[in-house]
C-alpha cells in the first residue's frame, strides 16, 4: 500500500515553518516587495531555525534532513513570500547542499558553518550574459596559473548576488573540451578582480535581490576547487533534480497561497445579497485550483521522495515534471486568483498581485518550461543528456 502521509517529524517541521512564516514571515512580505530589499529579518531567524542547512551534516551546523524536507520547508515559506522563500532555499539547496555534497573537507569546514547559520550568505553563479539554458557553452573562463586560478568573465541573473559573500562559480577550465571543461570554485567577496555589477530590478520576486558578478583578473586558490578540475558538469546534474523539486514546491506553495487568500475572500465578499462563493462559476475557479494544486504536490513529492532514495535516473524525469506542471499550475492559479478578487486582486492592497507577478518567474528560472518538456522527451525518447 503507497503511503503518502507525513512522518511525525516531518509534520513537526511542516507547522514550525508555517508558524514561522505566517508570525514573522508574513510581517515583511509587502514591504520588501515595495522595497525591493533582502529580507535580513528572516534570514536571520531562518539561520536560527536550522533552515539554511537543512541537509547539511549536523556538524556543521546543518539539520541532516532531505531533499522531501526541502520542499515542505519551500512549500510553506512561498505560501506567504516567494522572495523569502527564494533567497533562504537558494543558500539551503544550490549552495549549501552542493557543498555539503561535493567540497572538500577542507572547504565545508570552512564555509559550512557559516553558510548554515546565515553569518556568510552565498550565491550559486552558473548564468552568463551569452548563455542561459545552454549551461555548456558558459565561457567565464579560469587558467590555472601554479597554485592559483585565474578568472575572467562576467556571470548575470544570480540570486543573491548582490549581497552574496561567497560564490559558487561554475568557470571552464578547458575551453576545448564543449562537456568536460567546466569547473566548479569557491570564491570570497570581497577578492581582488571580483566585483558586483548592476542589480536588476524585476517583475517579481522583489526581495530575492539578482545581479551580476563581474571577474577580472580574479586569483583563486586552486584548493577552492569543488570535486575534480574539468568534471564540474557532474557537480552540476547531480543537484539539478532536488533544484527542480525546491522550484515545484515553491510553485505549488504559492498557488495554494493565492487560493487561500482567493477563499477567504470569496466568503466575506457579498454581492447580490450573497457571499459569492455561493456562485457556481467561483465554485468552479476554486475547485478547478485545489484539484491542480493537488496534482503539483504529489509529483513534488513524489520526485522528492526519489531524490532521497537514491533513485536519480528514476527522479530526473519526474523532478522535471513537478516544475513544469507547478510552475504552470501557479500562473493558472493566481490568474485566477486576481479574477475572483476583481478590482480588488489587482490592487495592491491584497496580496494575490503580487504572487502573480512572483509566479512567472518560475516557468524560467531553474530551466525554462521549454527545456523542461525536453528533458521529458529526452527521457521518453532514451535519449542520452546533450
Amino acid at each position: 500500500m503507497l503511503n503518502f502521509e507525513l512522518t511525525a517529524e516531518q509534520k513537526a517541521l511542516q507547522q514550525m515553518v508555517r508558524k514561522f512564516a505566517e508570525q514573522e514571515v508574513a510581517l515583511w512580505a509587502d514591504e520588501i516587495d515595495r522595497q525591493e530589499r533582502f529580507p535580513i529579518e528572516s534570514w536571520r531567524r531562518a539561520g536560527e531555525l536550522g533552515l539554511l542547512g537543512i541537509t547539511a551534516p549536523e556538524q556543521y551546523g546543518g539539520s541532516a534532513l532531505g531533499v522531501v524536507e526541502m520542499g515542505l520547508v519551500a512549500e510553506e515559506l512561498s505560501r506567504i513570500c516567494v522572495s523569502t522563500s527564494a533567497t533562504i532555499l537558494h543558500q539551503a539547496c544550490l549552495v549549501v547542499d552542493n557543498l555539503a555534497r561535493n567540497a572538500s573537507t577542507e572547504l565545508k569546514e570552512k564555509y559550512l558553518p557559516g553558510l548554515c547559520s546565515g553569518k556568510l550568505i552565498g550565491c550559486l553563479a552558473m548564468t552568463e550574459p551569452g548563455s542561459g539554458s545552454d549551461l555548456l557553452s558558459m565561457g567565464l573562463s579560469a587558467e590555472k596559473h601554479g597554485s592559483e586560478y585565474v578568472l575572467n568573465g562576467t556571470k548575470t541573473f544570480i540570486t543573491n548576488g548582490p549581497l552574496a559573500n561567497v560564490a559558487a562559480v561554475y568557470v571552464r577550465t578547458d575551453p576545448e573540451n564543449r562537456r568536460g571543461g567546466i569547473s566548479l570554485l569557491v570564491v570570497d567577496y570581497p577578492s581582488a578582480g571580483f566585483s558586483k555589477g548592476r542589480q536588476f530590478e524585476k517583475m517579481g520576486w522583489r526581495g530575492s535581490p539578482t545581479g551580476e558578478l563581474v571577474f577580472s583578473d580574479c586569483r583563486v586558490p586552486a584548493s577552492h576547487l569543488v570535486g575534480q578540475e574539468n568534471q564540474g558538469i557532474d557537480v552540476l546534474l547531480s543537484g539539478l533534480n532536488s533544484e527542480r523539486v525546491v522550484m515545484g514546491a515553491s510553485a505549488a506553495g504559492l498557488a495554494q497561497g493565492a487560493m487561500d487568500v482567493s477563499l477567504r475572500y470569496a466568503r466575506e465578499r457579498r454581492q447580490f445579497g450573497r457571499p459569492i462563493i455561493h456562485f457556481q462559476l467561483i465554485q468552479e475557479k476554486l475547485a478547478n485550483m485545489a484539484i491542480e494544486i493537488e496534482a503539483a504536490r504529489l509529483l513534488v513529492y513524489k520526485a522528492a521522495s526519489l531524490c532521497d532514495n537514491g533513485l536519480p535516473a528514476d527522479a530526473s524525469m519526474v523532478s522535471a515534471a513537478c516544475k513544469v506542471y507547478s510552475s504552470e499550475v501557479a500562473m493558472r492559479v493566481t490568474t485566477q486568483a486576481v479574477q475572483i478578487l476583481g478590482g480588488y486582486g489587482y490592487i495592491k492592497d491584497f496580496p494575490v498581485e503580487r504572487f502573480m507577478r512572483d509566479a512567472k518567474l518560475f516557468e524560467i528560472g531553474g530551466g525554462t518550461s521549454e527545456i523542461q518538456r525536453r528533458i521529458i522527451a529526452r527521457e521518453l525518447l532514451g535519449e542520452e543528456s546533450s
